[in-house]
C-alpha cells in the first residue's frame, strides 16, 4: 500500500497527533510520501518519519489512498493534485469547521483503526469542469466546491449573459455568478441564499452574488447540462476561479461550464456522514426550545 499525505503548516497542538499518525503508519510498514511543505515543517519541528517527498501533480508517485491533513482548503489542493486519478481520499480535519474534512485530529487513531480495517464507506463527489478556447486552467481545470465568475477592478456590477445546453436563461447583473456542485453547496453558494443539497444529487446550483434584482433567486439545474456564459462589464477583465484558484479573464470571453468525466472519491467512517455533518457543523438542535 501506498500512501500519499498532503498537508501544509499545522498549529502545535497538533504536532503529537501527527507524530502519531507516522508512528503508526511506520508500525504497519506502509510505504508513504509526503508534500513538500509538509516535508518542511516535519524538519522544522523535528518529526522524523520515512517518508519521500513530493512537490505536486507532475511528480505525484502511483498511491492506493490519498490522506489530507488541514482542513476543506487542504482537501481541495488535494482534490486538484489527485485529479482523474479518482484516489479515494480521508480528509482529517486539523484546521476550524471541516465540512468536507470531517475527521477531526483528535481522532486519528481511531480512523487509522477503521481505514485499516476497511470499516468505511466511498462518498463519490462531481465536479464542476470549465472550459474556454485558451485553456485557462490548462489540466486542472475542475473544481470540487464551486466554479465562480467575479468582478476584478471597479465596484460596478457585471452583466453575465446565461445559457443552458444554448438555450438562453437570464441576463444577470449581479457582482458575480457561482455554479456550485452539491458538495460546494455548504460553501460559498449557501452564503448567496443558495439550498443546501445532498451530495449525491445529480444537480448544479447557479446562484448570483449580490444580484441588482431581488427576485433573481439561485437555480437548480441537472449535472448533464452544459452551461455557457459571456461577460460584460466596465471593466476590460474579469476574474474566474475554480476553488480556491483564480485566473484573470478578458470581457466578451465564452466559458462552457459541465460536469467532468471522472468524480472525487471520499472516504466516509461511519461518524463522518453527511447528516451527521450538517448537524454539527450548523449546529442543528441546539436551539432551547428543541
Amino acid at each position: 500500500m501506498h500512501i500519499a499525505i498532503f498537508g501544509r503548516t499545522f498549529n502545535k497542538n497538533c504536532i503529537p497527533y501527527i507524530k502519531t499518525l507516522f508512528s503508526i503508519l511506520d508500525e504497519k510498514g506502509i510505504t508513504y510520501c509526503v508534500l513538500e511543505p509538509l516535508f518542511q515543517f516535519l524538519e522544522k519541528n523535528e518529526i522524523s518519519t520515512k517518508a519521500s517527498v513530493f512537490e505536486g501533480k507532475n511528480d505525484l508517485p502511483h498511491i492506493d489512498f490519498a490522506f489530507s491533513i488541514g482542513g476543506d482548503g487542504t482537501l481541495l489542493e488535494t482534490v486538484t493534485c489527485i485529479g482523474e486519478k479518482q484516489t479515494p481520499i480521508l480528509a482529517i480535519n486539523a484546521g476550524r469547521l471541516g465540512f468536507m474534512a470531517t475527521v477531526p485530529i483528535e481522532k486519528i487513531t481511531y480512523a487509522l483503526e477503521k481505514f485499516f480495517n476497511n470499516d468505511y464507506s466511498i462518498s463519490e463527489r462531481i465536479l464542476v469542469q470549465m472550459n474556454t478556447e485558451d485553456n485557462l486552467f490548462e489540466d486542472s481545470n475542475c473544481a470540487l466546491n464551486e466554479f465562480a465568475i467575479l468582478k476584478r477592478d471597479s465596484s460596478s456590477m457585471i452583466v453575465i449573459q446565461a445559457y443552458i445546453n444554448g438555450e438562453f436563461l437570464n441576463t444577470y447583473w449581479a457582482d458575480g455568478l457561482i455554479v456550485s456542485t452539491p458538495t460546494g453547496s455548504t460553501g460559498y453558494s449557501l452564503s448567496c441564499g443558495g439550498p443546501l443539497v445532498m451530495p449525491t444529487t445529480n444537480n448544479f446550483i447557479i446562484a448570483p452574488i449580490n444580484p441588482h434584482n431581488l427576485n433573481v433567486r439561485p437555480l437548480i439545474v441537472p449535472d448533464d447540462c452544459t452551461l455557457s456564459f459571456k461577460i460584460e462589464g466596465r471593466s476590460k477583465s474579469f476574474l474566474v476561479s475554480l476553488d480556491y484558484r483564480s485566473k484573470k479573464i478578458g470581457a466578451n470571453t465564452e466559458i462552457l461550464v459541465s460536469k467532468a468525466d471522472f468524480k472525487t472519491k471520499l472516504i466516509e467512517l461511519e461518524d463522518s456522514k453527511y447528516f451527521n455533518v450538517l448537524r454539527n457543523k450548523l449546529n442543528w438542535g441546539l436551539d432551547a426550545r428543541n
